[in-house]
C-alpha cells in the first residue's frame, strides 16, 4: 500500500473503476450471449429486441473506452449479420 495520501486516494478510485468495468464487461457479454442465443434458436422478435440492447451496451462501451471503436463496429457488423439471418 502507498505512504502518500493522494496515492492511497488513487488506489481506492482504480479498485473502484475496476469493479464497474468488470461489471459493465459482464453485461456487455451477457447481452452478445443472448443475440446468439435467440439466433441459434431462431427467434426472431427476441433476436431483434436483444441485437437493439447489445446495439446500445456496445456503444456505451465505445464512448466509455471500455472497449476499442474497430471492436465495436466489428461486433455490430457480425451481430446484425447473424439477425439477418433469420429474413
Amino acid at each position: 500500500m502507498a505512504n502518500i495520501k493522494s496515492q492511497k486516494k488513487r488506489a481506492l478510485t482504480n479498485a473502484k473503476a475496476n469493479l464497474k468495468n468488470r461489471a459493465e464487461k459482464s453485461q456487455l457479454k451477457t447481452a452478445l450471449k443472448k443475440v446468439h442465443a435467440a439466433v441459434a434458436a431462431n427467434d426472431k422478435d427476441a433476436a431483434v429486441k436483444a441485437f437493439n440492447d447489445a446495439n446500445s451496451l456496445l456503444d456505451k462501451a465505445a464512448s466509455s473506452h471500455l472497449k476499442h471503436k474497430n471492436y465495436v463496429a466489428r461486433q455490430k457488423a457480425k451481430l446484425a449479420k447473424a439477425v439477418a439471418t433469420l429474413g
